[in-house]
């Protein structure tokens, strides 16, 4: 029998009070289809009511990509946990995302956890095993000293909890099932068998299919075509059709945000890199090209969403990769992209030119690994200690997507030291970078408006022994 259905049908069943996985990475990967497909039932027939939602990293753009805000609607959303959220202002409507309001509102139960955690947690689930258990985020905002990642006052129960285990302090993430999840491939027979060749990521696709089905739960998929059973050969297939009860085809459905599509992206094609447009002048742009000076060559180097996201385009735009440079330079993001260019503002997380796509369960083995020598993020606000706040204020960036666990160097893990400025109103603490002889990290980093902490916006970078710890350069616009 063949598994192709429509969107509505698709979600049909979801009953009340259950859990619902969803892949997406901004506008990446995101079953954008079955999201709204799920808000539609709930507006029309008011069920099903109060699920437990779990998105891995921030999915949708909130805008021509709802994805998340699809879903944001009291009795519809009980609770969220997720990896990263998204908070632009709509240009057309001049809002913010609805699911930004529910959390500032205290309307829903809404926690986030680290990106690493989020994508690792859901091999325990598939496993069914107790939980999953790190020492990363120790003593930040994640950890239950301080608030264990809850964003709202609603948020009672500990989803994490610190234990100790041979002497050591440890998080434990415990599992709980997935009743539903939500995955995006490229194409599907009527068998259900996907595989991900026009995709630029495969991220959480994987870990959340064999998640739910670990709980006995459902896989649906979206997709951009369907193609005829044994049609491709079987290494292509990266999902098993008996992992998936259905699949619903959306030919329509965009790459990313103001992508439609690209092969660029997924090395279907190769673009000249001196048609990436230039990068206006700026505070923004004086940091990246001090920041650029640090990027060695042979050397696997991890950018962050935001400002530190511009350092390759600048490296470009100064000809580094001319004559078969770029092949000296090894560029990755916390989602699995690896060579090419690290592309900024809403195509962040996809390469461009890429060589290489790793899942996102794997390509946080190798950050947990320590294989990533160079790690360049953006944050809001750091102090003279080096102290880190991510995400600037309460309101407009809850978050901490990948910073912490991108500070992992091949030489070690250097603990991230707690930040929580007075008057911000949720518990949300960041990674601050520590420095050895083997490991170096350059941020990048606008300051908020909005916290009492009266830092200059700054660059902070540090490699010893060429570089003084404390490189300040000013910055000015917030991103997100």
């Amino acid at each position: 029998m063949s598994k192709i259905v429509d969107a509505a049908a698709a979600v049909a069943s979801i009953p009340d009070g259950s859990s619902v996985g969803c892949v997406g990475v901004i506008g990446w990967v995101t079953p954008d289809a079955l999201l709204k497909a799920l808000g539609d039932r709930f507006r029309k027939e008011a069920s099903p009511r109060n699920l437990t939602f779990y998105f891995p990293v921030g999915t949708g753009d909130a805008q021509g990509i709802k994805g998340m805000d699809h879903v944001a609607q009291e009795g519809l959303m009980k609770r969220i946990v997720g990896g990263s959220y998204i908070n632009p202002v709509d240009p057309v409507t001049g809002k913010r995302p609805e699911l930004m309001r529910l959390i500032r509102e205290n309307k829903i139960e809404a926690y986030s956890w680290p990106i690493g955690a989020t994508m690792h947690w859901l091999r325990e689930v598939a496993r069914r095993s107790p939980g999953y258990m790190t020492r990363i985020g120790l003593d930040t905002y994640i950890d239950p000293k301080h608030g264990g990642g809850r964003f709202t006052e609603l948020a009672k129960d500990d989803l994490v909890k610190r234990v100790e285990f041979d002497g050591n302090p440890y998080l434990f993430y415990p599992a709980w099932k997935l009743d539903t999840v939500f995955i995006c491939a490229s194409s599907s027979d009527e068998y259900g068998n996907l595989s991900f060749e026009n995709d630029a990521l495969v991220s959480s696709n994987i870990a959340l299919a064999l998640a739910a089905k670990g709980s006995g739960g459902r896989v649906i998929a979206q997709v951009r075509r369907q193609v005829a059973h044994a049609a491709r050969p079987a290494s292509e297939v990266r999902i098993p059709g008996m992992f998936v009860d259905a699949v619903v085809v959306d030919p329509e459905m965009m790459m990313t945000t103001d992508v439609k599509y690209d092969p660029a992206f997924f090395g279907g094609s190769r673009k000249p890199l001196s048609q990436l447009p230039p990068i206006p002048m700026s505070a923004d742009k004086v940091v990246a090209m001090r920041a650029a000076k640090e990027v060695r060559k042979r050397e696997l180097s991890i950018f962050g969403f935001g400002a530190a996201a511009d350092i390759p385009l600048v490296m470009a735009e100064q000809g580094k990769f001319i004559d078969g440079g770029l092949q000296d330079y090894w560029f990755t993001t916390e989602h699995g992209s690896y060579g090419g260019i690290v592309m900024s503002g809403w195509q962040f997380s996809a390469n461009l030119n890429p060589d290489a796509i790793l899942d996102g369960a794997y390509q946080f083995d190798a950050i947990d690994g320590g294989l990533c020598e160079f790690a360049a993020l953006a944050f809001a606000q750091f102090d003279e200690k080096g102290t880190v706040n991510v995400r600037g204020s309460a309101w407009r960036i809850p978050e901490q997507g990948g910073s912490s666990t991108s500070l992992k160097t091949r030489s070690g893990w250097y603990s991230p030291e707690r930040s929580r400025p007075a008057g911000l109103r949720s518990n949300s603490m960041a990674a601050s970078c520590a420095l050895s002889r083997k490991a170096r990290c350059a941020s990048s980093s606008p300051a908020s408006s909005t916290s009492p902490i009266r830092l200059h916006p700054a660059f902070f970078a540090a490699r010893p022994p060429r570089l003084s710890p404390n490189v300040r350069c000013s910055m000015s616009r917030q991103r997100g």
